[in-house]
């Protein structure tokens, strides 16, 4: 059913109607000279400690390594003013911040630069990212993560456990819309358990590398396109629920209705798969 309009609307319609309006719109967003600023933040005075690092970071390339002498140390390269990082500590908590950015008209995003270059200290880390539609490349083997925790927009990531976690870790939570996230070398991580809530996309989950201890991972997807690289020797019990799935997967797994297992020796594997509808592929 149509809705009378106010009085003011129309009255308002009528007289924008009469006139010749014009509204402008600036077309570019007004870029600077590239800068590059030095991140350089120390360890915690507790080196024996957990520090919670939080890197908070928008639009543009975030790319983390070990390797720092420091709890923090890279740097950030851009060209729009706004973009400046900002560095906050207090007591064991850092965090690392992408300014606010001001839009002032309409951004030429062929032109902006915003670039994070950061590597990670070896001190036990509470590591949080939180970023927005972006591209992150991570390896983040040999550190000494206990949590790490990432939540993104439409991203496109890859992240490596290349080396084994030196630390046991509680919980690994990923976060994403609508993305292309590759994440490899997970039995390294050494975690206890690990969530993935993601969107639409294409993700994949590659569990090779060093099961130390057994860990629990819950996945929950819409429309996707889902792969589970699992070596074989892992002992695996993967129940998958949700809607319209299409499951494959290799010899060596057997299948009792809902629930599929690979036989093993050592730590197990617990994966629960809740997908809205798309593609499960489990290789080795």
């Amino acid at each position: 059913m149509l809705r009378k309009a106010s009085p003011a609307i129309l009255i308002l319609a009528l007289a924008l109607s009469a006139c010749d309006l014009h509204i402008r719109i600036p077309i570019t967003q007004e870029i600077g000279p590239t800068v590059v600023d030095e991140i350089l933040v120390p360890l915690p005075a507790d080196a024996d400690g957990t520090t919670t690092l939080t890197l908070a970071f928008g639009a543009g390339t975030l790319n983390l390594q070990p390797g720092s002498q420091s709890l923090v140390s890279g740097t950030a390269t851009y060209n729009v003013a706004d973009f400046a990082p900002d560095v906050t500590t207090t007591g064991s908590n850092v965090r690392i911040e992408q300014g606010n950015w001001r839009l002032t008209g309409i951004p030429n995003t062929s032109e902006i630069k915003n670039e994070w270059e950061l590597s990670l200290g070896s001190t036990p880390l509470d590591l949080h990212v939180e970023a927005g539609a972006y591209k992150g490349e991570y390896e983040l083997g040999g550190l000494a993560l206990t949590n790490l925790t990432l939540r993104d927009g439409a991203a496109d990531v890859e992240l490596a456990f290349s080396e084994p976690n030196a630390a046991e870790m509680t919980l690994l939570r990923y976060e994403t819309g609508a993305s292309n996230v590759s994440l490899t070398g997970l039995a390294n991580a050494n975690f206890a358990s690990m969530e993935l809530d993601c969107g639409a996309g294409n993700y994949t989950l590659d569990f090779s590398g060093e099961l130390k201890r057994a860990g629990s991972v819950d996945i929950e997807t819409g429309i996707s396109n889902l792969t589970l690289v699992i070596p074989a020797g892992i002992p695996v019990q993967l129940t998958l629920e949700g809607g319209l799935t299409n499951a494959s997967m290799g010899a060596g797994w057997s299948r009792n209705g809902k629930v599929y297992s690979q036989a093993g020796e050592g730590p197990a594997l617990t994966i629960v798969v809740e997908m809205g509808a798309g593609n499960l592929t489990i290789t080795r």
